[in-house]
């Protein structure tokens, strides 16, 4: 689509792992982006809840995308991944490994995996964890003997590659996916010691000069909208 992109618009808020994800996509891609930052609650104007960002999305979630160039607006982080991917993607930076039907479903496999159990798992650790009003200790324990369930099926992935990439040759939308959560593990009151190609993988790509930005960029518009 060439030089002349008008940047695309990622709400988010200050923190949590979704938005984080599309940032770590736009910068693999180099796409010209900007952050807009939304409080929890329903205040009309600046919540997630309120009236202002339900026109974006009814679900009153982060991340929303709207993108200028299209007239594509998009939620869910699973969405707006494959929507950037089919769009934005062309040279397959980030895409499947390889050309055939069984390397797109190796991706979205594992895509859906973060999407459907490791990430719900892990954001319910977190609220047991840290807001519940309740002390519910089994739960806790339920959520967290999932997660680690997760992490176990992650750490057999990862040994097809020694530890380097989730989807063995290279990053994709799968690492951008699994940083921003595997990043949370310590909220979710986990640790990686019975993990190291998950620690060896996820201290690596975080080294990666695409994943420092994004998390920067979400941190300094944060910090300007305060």
């Amino acid at each position: 689509m060439g030089s002349n992109l008008k940047p695309l618009i990622l709400h988010a808020h200050h923190n949590g792992p979704n938005p984080i994800k599309v940032a770590i996509a736009f910068e693999f891609l180099t796409l010209p982006y900007e952050i807009q930052i939304w409080e929890g609650g329903d205040d009309p104007r600046k919540g997630v809840k309120g009236q202002a960002f339900t026109k974006i999305n009814e679900n009153g979630r982060v991340p929303a995308l709207e993108d200028p160039n299209t007239g594509v607006v998009s939620w869910e982080s699973g969405a707006i991944m494959n929507y950037i991917r089919r769009v934005y993607d062309k040279d397959n930076k980030i895409g499947p490994r390889g050309n055939t039907e069984q390397d797109v479903v190796d991706l979205e496999k594992w895509e859906f995996l973060l999407l459907t159990t490791l990430g719900p798992m892990s954001g319910q650790c977190n609220w047991f964890r840290l807001h519940h009003p309740v002390k519910n200790d089994d739960a806790l324990t339920r959520y967290q003997e999932q997660t680690l369930r997760c992490y176990d099926i992650l750490e057999g992935q990862l040994k097809k590659s020694d530890g380097k990439t989730i989807i063995p040759g290279g990053y994709t939308t799968a690492d951008c996916h699994y940083e921003p959560w595997i990043h949370l593990h310590s909220f979710a009151g986990l640790t990686l010691e019975k993990h190291p190609l998950i620690a060896k993988w996820f201290q690596t790509f975080g080294e990666t000069k695409e994943v420092k930005a994004a998390y920067a960029r979400i941190k300094e518009a944060a910090e300007s909208a305060e």
